[in-house]
C-alpha cells in the first residue's frame, strides 16, 4: 500500500499524521521534539507503521520552513531503515499549500490540520522534485547560496545608501554627474566634502586637481566633469545644519559596510572555485561561463540524470511562463512563474548575462529578443536567454562534451 505522511515543522518540534491512498488516517498522530533523538523516534515509529501495513511506497511531505526542517528532511530521505519502503520526501512552497487549503470549507487553522492538508496534497499528485540526498554537492551549495545572500545584502545596502545620498546631495543622483556613484572618486567626494555648498565654493582648478588625484587621471575631460559637479552642487537642496553630521556618518558607515561585503564576496569566490575543483565539468568551456556561475548551477542541479530532460530543469529553476488565454484572446505579456529554485534561476540569469557578451550566438539571440519586446526589454531578453542557456547546460552535463560554438562540428569528449 501507499502511505502518505504530512509533517508540520517548527523550530522546537514537528507533528506528523499518516494516511492511506483513500485519505483514511491509519495511525496515531504524533508529536516529536525537533532534534536528533526526536527524529530517531519518528523513524522507528514510521518503520513500525510501514511494516504493520505492508507499505511499499512511502511519501512524506512538509512545507519549506527555512532551516527548521532541513535536518529532518535529510534524515528521512537518506535513512537506511526506511530504504525498503522507497521513501520520497517532498518540500512544498508554502504558497502551494496555502492555495490548496482553500478547497476546505470552514476548517480550523492549526498544526494538526496543516499535516492533513500536506498529506492530501501528496495524494493529489503533480508533485515537485523529491529531495535527493547527495552530500557531495552540499558544501558547494552552502557556499553559492551564501554568495547569493551577500549579493542581495549588498544590493539592499546600496539602495539604503542612495536614499540617504539624496538627502545630502540630491542632484548628483538626478544628473548622473559621475558614471559610478560607488566608485573611488564618488566615495572621496561624498566623504571629504561635508555638504554640496563646499563643492560649489571650491575653485574650479582645485576641484579639477581633486578629481584627477582621486580618479587616478582616468577622466577624459576633468574640466567638464568638475563644472557639471559644481553646477549640481549649486542646484542641490540645502540640508538643515543639524542633519549634516548624522547623514554624513550614515553615508560613511554604509560605504564601509558595502566595501566589507564586497571583500567577503571575493573571499567566498575563492572558496567556491576551490570547492568546484572537486567536480570535473565542461560548462566552463563556454565563453563567459565563469567558476561562480558554473558552481551555482552544478550545486543546485546536482546529478543531471534525476531530470528527464531540459524542460524539467527549466521547470525546477522556475524559468517557465504561464499562458494566459481565454476564447480568442491570448496575452502577449506572460509572467515568469518564479515558483522554482530561486538560487538556480539566479545563477542561470547571471550566467546568461555573461555568456551573451562573449558568445555570438547568444548575443544575437539576446539582441533579437530585446528588439521584439515592447516593455522591460533587458529583463525579458535576459530571462529568455537564460532559458536558452538551460538547453545548452543540460546537454553539456549529460554528454560531458566541450562546448562547440555554432558552425563548428568538431566534438571533444573529456
Amino acid at each position: 500500500m501507499k502511505l502518505f505522511v504530512g509533517i508540520d515543522v517548527s523550530m522546537k518540534d514537528f507533528k506528523a499524521r499518516m494516511f492511506d491512498a483513500e485519505g483514511e488516517e491509519i495511525a496515531k498522530r504524533m508529536r516529536y521534539k525537533n532534534d536528533d533523538p526526536g527524529a530517531e523516534s519518528f523513524v522507528k515509529y514510521l518503520v513500525e507503521i510501514c511494516g504493520a501495513n505492508e507499505v511499499d511506497s512511502l511519501r512524506i511531505g512538509m512545507e519549506s520552513t527555512s532551516v527548521y526542517g532541513w535536518h529532518l528532511q535529510m534524515r528521512l530521505a537518506g535513512e537506511p531503515l526506511l530504504a525498503s519502503f522507497h521513501p520520497q520526501v517532498y518540500v512544498f512552497n508554502p504558497k502551494v499549500i496555502a492555495n490548496f487549503r482553500k478547497q476546505y470549507v470552514d476548517i480550523p487553522k492549526d498544526d494538526w490540520f496543516d499535516c492533513l492538508v500536506i498529506a492530501d496534497r501528496l495524494r493529489f499528485g503533480r508533485l515537485p522534485e523529491s529531495c535527493q540526498v547527495d552530500f557531495r554537492y552540499l558544501p558547494l551549495q552552502r557556499l553559492t547560496r551564501f554568495r547569493y545572500h551577500l549579493i542581495q545584502t549588498i544590493t539592499r545596502e546600496k539602495n539604503y545608501f542612495l536614499t540617504n545620498l539624496f538627502l545630502k546631495f540630491n542632484t548628483i543622483c538626478q544628473d548622473k554627474v559621475l558614471s559610478d556613484i560607488f566608485g573611488a572618486t564618488s566615495e572621496a567626494i561624498l566623504t571629504e566634502f561635508l555638504s554640496p555648498e563646499e563643492i560649489a565654493a571650491r575653485p574650479l582648478d582645485e576641484l579639477i586637481d581633486f578629481l584627477m588625484e582621486k580618479g587616478k587621471s582616468h577622466f577624459s575631460n576633468p574640466e567638464a566633469t568638475a563644472k557639471a559637479l559644481k553646477h549640481a552642487a549649486a542646484c542641490a537642496y540645502r540640508l538643515h545644519g543639524s542633519l549634516l553630521e548624522p547623514v554624513n556618518l550614515i553615508l560613511a558607515t554604509s560605504l564601509q559596510t558595502i566595501r566589507t561585503l564586497e571583500q567577503q564576496v571575493k573571499s567566498i569566490d575563492k572558496a567556491i572555485e576551490k570547492e568546484l575543483s572537486h567536480f570535473p565539468n565542461t560548462l566552463q568551456s563556454m565563453p563567459g561561463m565563469g567558476p561562480v556561475c558554473t558552481a551555482g548551477i552544478i550545486a543546485e542541479i546536482g546529478d543531471i540524470h534525476r531530470f528527464d530532460n531540459e524542460k524539467a530543469v527549466a521547470k525546477f529553476a522556475g524559468l517557465t511562463w504561464r499562458k494566459h488565454q481565454s476564447g480568442e484572446f491570448e496575452a502577449d505579456d506572460t509572467p515568469l512563474t518564479k515558483t522554482g529554485n530561486v538560487y538556480l534561476r539566479y545563477y542561470f540569469v547571471m550566467a546568461a548575462d555573461s555568456v551573451r557578451k562573449w558568445d555570438p550566438r547568444f548575443a544575437e539571440f539576446y539582441a533579437r529578443k530585446f528588439k521584439e519586446s515592447s516593455t522591460h526589454h533587458h529583463r525579458r531578453a535576459l530571462v529568455l536567454t537564460a532559458r536558452k542557456l538551460v538547453r545548452v547546460v543540460d546537454a553539456l552535463l549529460r554528454s560531458n562534451q566541450l562546448y562547440v560554438p555554432q558552425g563548428q562540428r568538431k566534438v571533444v569528449k573529456v
